[in-house]
Order: C-alpha cells, then structure tokens, then sequence
C-alpha cells in the first residue's frame, strides 16, 4: 500500500462515517442482530487462513453479489448488513432483485464496488466504506485449489489494510467446501444456529440421494447440462468441478467432463449427439437480458412460459433429434441453484429425471418449498423447475414413463459410462 494510500484511507473512514455512509445498516439491522457474544471470532476459511473478528461481521462486502440470498438462508435480513457489493444480483439475476427489493427496499442505496469479476473490483472503493468483512470466494480471489491463498493480490491487499476476510466456495468443489462454507458464514455473521440447522437440512438431503447412487456397478447414464441455453451459441456447457460433481453424484455422467478440462466450455452438435445423452437438462437465469434467447424461469416465472421457451431453446439450437428430447426426458432448471447450496435442489431434480421409480419418493420441488418456510430470507415462488413434456407428478417429476434410465446393470442405458465425472 502507499503512503498516500495510508494517509488518505483514515481520513475517507472518518468522512464515511460523520454523514453515515450508505444508510442500509438500519433499524432493521438492530431487530436482526444476534446475541451479543464476548471475545473474538476466530475461524478458518476454506483456503484455510485464519481469520479474528472482534464481533460478528455487520458491515460486509460482497465481491459477488449473486450470494446474497446464500446470506438470506441463514440471515432474516441480509440486506441489513451489506455495506457494498458487486451489479451482478441486480443485472444477471434481476427476477430475484426485484422480489428481493420488495421485501427490503434498501436493498437500492447499497454502494456498487465493481461488476461480477475480479478485474472491475475496487478495492479503494471497498476500503472507503469501512467494512468490517470482505466475503470472496476462492475463484474470485485467485486461489487454485492447493495453491497458497497469499497468492491471492485481492486477499493481500485487504490484510495490508487489516480488513478482515474469508473465503468461501460453493463453485470449484462444491460438495467438499459447501458445508464448511455454510459453517463459516455463520460464525462470522453471528448466526452459528441457523448455519447448522442448515448444514443439518443439505446433509440429510444430499445423503438421501448418494446413498442411492454411488453403488459398485450402478451405471451412470450420459447426461448434456445445456448451461444459459439459448443465451450462447450452441452448447456452453459445464468441464470439470461445479456441476460435474452434482451430476456424478445425482447418478449421472456429465458429458462435458470427457472433453473440456476447464470449469465451462463449448460442445459442438457433432459430440453431443455423439454422446447421445439420456437427459437434457438447460439452465438459465430468467434474468432480463437473457430471457428474450433463454429460459423464462425463476422467480415469478410462469410454468407454461417455462415450458414454452425450453422448446424454443431446443428447436432454435437444433436439438429435438437428441434421443433425450424425443422421449420426453429434456428439463430446464434455475441457473441459481449451481453456487449455492440450493445445488441440493438440482441434484435432486436430476436423480429423478435420471431414474424416476429409484427416486420416486424425492420431490426437488418439495425441498425447496421446505428451504421456503424454514430458512429462505426470501422464498423462491415461480418457476424453477420445469418438464418438455408435462408430467403428472411435480416439475421435477422426470419422464412420464416408469422406464429406468438409470440401472443397477451396468451399460442398461444407450451410451451409458460407468466411470464416473470424477476431476
């Protein structure tokens, strides 16, 4: 840091703090304080530093905003604690802003300290708003898995500030770093209790399903995650981590793993059908900017308009020869629910999608109604789920038919891999 860095920033602190800076820690934040609690805080993060707070964070920054309703499953007011945070909530997943400005208007007057990436991130613009927490996640800071998190210049910079930070990961290992993620935010936020009711909720949730699919010789049927379909040229689609993962371990194999070595990347018409996976699954984010080329779904979307821009998205991306489609075992889902523990909702989504009779007791719809009424800040009303073909159980109710896609036998579907979507 500079010297004039070091002279200017107290000052810029005392300024911010004489006319109140942004206003949105408010009365509303009092009402959702938690217990008063004596002593530091000391945690450690998923990178594992160790990070001492002296009280529980209610000034923080959010490097990406998408993780405010990640804050609100554990937060009766997430919105109350924020002293900045990134554009990407209010552009990417407008819906969601719009129900969330409804239920807490201040949710405007929150500073913007950059766009969703690392390279239009302000650190001087997040110092000047005297945070008392900086939340990042490992692929915003930099931090490859194994690798130093000093490495990191973002994580350098706000310990030369001392300004504390963690970090937090629901995206490159998903299923190894959620739960302790959860646990940090808690801690850190003061609110230990919710974070473990949660932590309780996902794991039950999650073990239900591994414990029917990851058998010796179970089969694991190909399977296409069409991500923001329609919004790019045909197919962006998940590599290795983040959604590979979820669908290993909801008894599929992502066929994108075989050939992209990154997080995402594109597949060309000729491998898809190649490949000939056993169920298509397109995501989106509803979010204005997309829904005009992508799915319309979300909050407040309708289940018939859902359905209706799943088959454009297929029909204008020539992809109702896929065997997937024409039996009626092509779906679209929330793009939110990858980066965030709400990926429990989309591993049970596809278990079923992928063997309706070994998962006919698990409802993907009936979850994230109880992450409604016992955790969301705010719910999740509209259309998050939805089938090509209507179903007579819920939308994630999967393929009319009582035909197992998934099989004890190894090899019983067309295409089937049995080596898994491991790294």
């Amino acid at each position: 840091m500079s010297l004039l860095h070091r002279l200017v920033t107290p000052l810029v602190f005392a300024v911010v703090a004489l006319v109140g800076s942004t206003g949105v820690a408010s009365a509303a934040a009092a009402q959702a304080a938690p217990a008063a609690q004596s002593g530091p805080i000391t945690v450690q993060d998923v990178s594992g530093r160790t990070v001492v707070l002296p009280k529980p964070a209610t000034r923080v920054v959010l490097a990406q905003a998408r993780y405010l309703p990640v804050l609100g499953l554990i937060h009766p007011d997430p919105v109350s604690i924020l002293a900045g945070w990134s554009d990407e909530f209010k552009t990417s997943f407008a819906n969601e802003y719009a129900a969330y400005k409804a239920k807490f208007p201040a949710i405007e007057n929150i500073p913007v300290v950059g766009r969703h990436t690392a390279d239009t991130f302000s650190v001087e613009k997040t110092l000047s708003l005297r945070p008392d927490l900086v939340i990042l996640t490992s692929a915003f800071a930099g931090i490859a898995p194994g690798a130093d998190p000093q490495s990191s210049t973002l994580i350098r910079q706000f310990d030369a500030a001392g300004v504390p930070v963690v970090v937090v990961d629901f995206f490159m290992r998903p299923l190894q770093n959620t739960e302790p993620s959860i646990r940090l935010l808690g801690q850190v936020l003061g609110r230990a209790e919710q974070a473990e009711a949660l932590v309780a909720f996902y794991r039950q949730h999650m073990d239900r399903i591994a414990a029917r699919t990851q058998v010796a010789g179970r089969a694991k049927p190909p399977v296409l995650v069409h991500a923001h379909a329609g919004s790019t040229d045909c197919c962006n689609s998940p590599g290795v981590g983040t959604f590979n993962d979820m669908i290993s371990l909801a008894g599929g194999h992502n066929i994108g793993a075989d050939v992209l070595k990154g997080a995402t990347g594109q597949l060309g018409f000729e491998y898809i059908n190649s490949r000939n996976p056993a169920v298509y699954v397109a995501t989106g984010t509803g979010a204005t900017r997309r829904a005009g080329a992508g799915l319309t779904i979300g909050m407040d979307a309708d289940p018939e308009r859902a359905r209706a821009s799943l088959q454009a998205v297929i029909d204008s991306q020539r992809l109702a020869a896929l065997s997937a489609v024409r039996t009626g075992n092509a779906h679209g889902i929330w793009h939110g629910f990858n980066d965030s523990p709400l990926h429990v909702v989309f591993i049970e989504a596809l278990a079923r999608w992928l063997d309706p009779v070994a998962f006919a007791d698990v409802s993907a719809q009936a979850t994230l109604d109880d992450i409604n009424t016992r955790f969301a800040a705010v719910p999740y009303r509209g259309a998050f789920m939805v089938d090509l073909t209507p179903s007579s159980g819920d939308a994630a109710a999967g393929p009319s038919s009582t035909t197992r896609v998934g099989s004890a036998t190894p090899g019983a579907a067309s295409g089937a891999d049995t080596s898994g979507a491991g790294r």
